[in-house]
């Protein structure tokens, strides 16, 4: 599938040089021994593309088992398929010994592999900018299949017959797609049209793996061209429907010129790119979140992230048309599907918990200012808050572009971050037992009510809540402790 054009890439040569030390040392190993060696697939295109990549895959003539041979630490991933990962320098890198695939019966693995030549280990591979190999002692590039050709272009094309490396492995339907658009690559035509036929087939896949790819387009900064492409292919329908349903849902133009709640995700997706490594575009504005996410963990990237594409997912099931168009409730059964999605793809726990509370909340901030000032306190101490804030800003960003409001929580937020801690509250339940108060529902009451006082600063010691509480609380017979009384 072609899109705008894209200038076309000038190629560098790779260079032994700018090769770790361990890789050229497992290539060394197995040469020395009177292997072929050679970097292959993603690492060679990246070299190619004047990028650093993240990982450094080796094939071989070598057996597993002369792998093996060769070097002391080792362990098997899929000896079976020919695959040995080697420890060296306290890195782990994958040897596949040159091979042909047997027959696919479950759309993912080949039923048994052979081990042959490197024609035939190229032929079987999946994309041609992926079937590139390259020998650093001997400096020689394999280019087999038209690889060079198609990374100067731009172009992502299958080995071979599209259809049949489609149907060998159903996975490769979704890395198609994050490729396409992580590099900013069109799709060959007949590839295209091969990956659209085969697209119901991806059921084959195991939710994990379906979940693996998800994050990779979700967290690869160009999220939005992989949910258009997932959408326009039709696998979005197959993986993904409730967000499919999004299409051609209305939403109040005074709020959200942008259209219907389809094109609200993909521009909040586009303004998530901007926070993202390996964006193409910077920020114009400064932004509160990209000192921030750079700082929080993987995980809080994914959760803010899963929630940003699930935020509005039950806006068509709460869509209402009276005075004007409503959504009531979308957030709380938004947060329902939102559990209901991530468990189905089977991801973690913490994960689905605090994704589908940022969902259930995302609307919350638009009440800021009317809140009373403990409250605004609480929510701001709350330990996503940083990311609520965040999607809150990509919300606005995405629909109406008001951004005052925002401004106004930011500032808060920044000087909540100044106190050298939270608030210790002054008096806790113990205290409340010690001083003859019974244990029951009332002590929610009183400490909540306590807090309050204290955030918003008309309690400043221990010595004022007694009082406080003595004129707010009196002790009755009720409120007797009869163990300690």
């Amino acid at each position: 599938m072609s899109g705008r054009k894209k200038e076309q890439i000038v190629l560098q040569m790779p260079r032994r040089e700018l090769l770790p030390r361990a890789v050229l040392k497992l290539l060394e190993g197995l040469h020395d021994a009177g292997h072929q060696a050679c970097l292959a697939g993603g690492c060679v295109r990246d070299m190619l593309m004047g990028k650093q990549p993240q990982d450094w895959d080796v094939a071989s003539s070598a057996s597993p088992e002369q792998v093996e041979e060769l070097f002391e630490h080792h362990y098997s991933v899929g000896k079976a398929f020919g695959v040995v990962v080697v420890l060296l320098e306290g890195q782990a890198y994958e040897v596949a010994s040159f091979r042909g695939d047997g027959a696919y019966l479950d759309g993912r693995r080949p039923e048994k592999v052979y081990y042959g030549s490197m024609q035939e280990d190229v032929k079987r591979r999946d994309f041609s900018v992926n079937a590139l190999l390259y020998e650093p002692l001997s400096e020689q590039l394999h280019d087999l299949v038209g690889g060079l050709a198609d990374l100067e272009k731009r172009l992502l094309r299958a080995v071979g017959e599209p259809e049949r490396r489609f149907q060998e492995d159903r996975l490769r339907l979704l890395r198609a797609l994050r490729f396409a658009a992580n590099l900013e690559f069109d799709i060959e035509a007949e590839t295209w049209r091969a990956l659209c036929a085969a697209a119901p087939g991806i059921q084959l896949i195991s939710k994990e793996r379906i979940a693996g790819e998800l994050e990779k387009m979700l967290c690869g900064g160009h999220s939005r061209r992989a949910f258009e492409l997932l959408e326009s292919s039709g696998l979005l329908e197959q993986i993904l429907p409730e967000l499919a349903a999004l299409r051609q849902v209305a939403q109040p133009p005074q709020f959200h010129p942008e259209g219907d709640v389809w094109q609200h995700t993909l521009l909040l997706l586009q303004e998530l790119d901007l926070l993202l490594p390996n964006c193409s575009a910077e920020a114009e504005a400064p932004r509160f979140s990209q000192g921030r996410l750079k700082r929080c963990s993987e995980l809080e990237k994914r959760i803010l992230n899963w929630a940003a594409l699930l935020h509005d997912v039950a806006k068509p099931l709460c869509f209402e048309h009276t005075d004007r168009i409503r959504f009531h409730g979308h957030e709380s059964l938004g947060a329902k599907m939102c559990r209901e999605i991530l468990t189905r793809l089977r991801l973690p726990r913490n994960l689905i918990k605090r994704a589908s509370d940022l969902v259930r909340r995302h609307m919350s901030l638009s009440q800021f200012d009317q809140m009373r000032a403990a409250n605004q306190i609480r929510r701001l101490q709350e330990e996503d808050f940083p990311l609520l804030l965040e999607l809150h800003r990509l919300d606005c960003l995405a629909s109406h572009g008001k951004m005052e409001l925002h401004g106004r929580i930011l500032q808060a937020w920044q000087k909540e971050q100044n106190r050298p801690a939270p608030v210790k509250a002054l008096l806790n339940g113990q205290d409340l037992r010690n001083i003859g108060y019974e244990p029951g529902p009332q002590y929610k009451v009183i400490l909540e009510t306590l807090k309050t006082e204290q955030l918003e600063g008309r309690l400043q010691n221990k010595q004022e809540a007694l009082h406080w509480l003595k004129q707010n609380f009196p002790l009755t017979e009720g409120f007797l402790d009869t163990k300690t009384h």
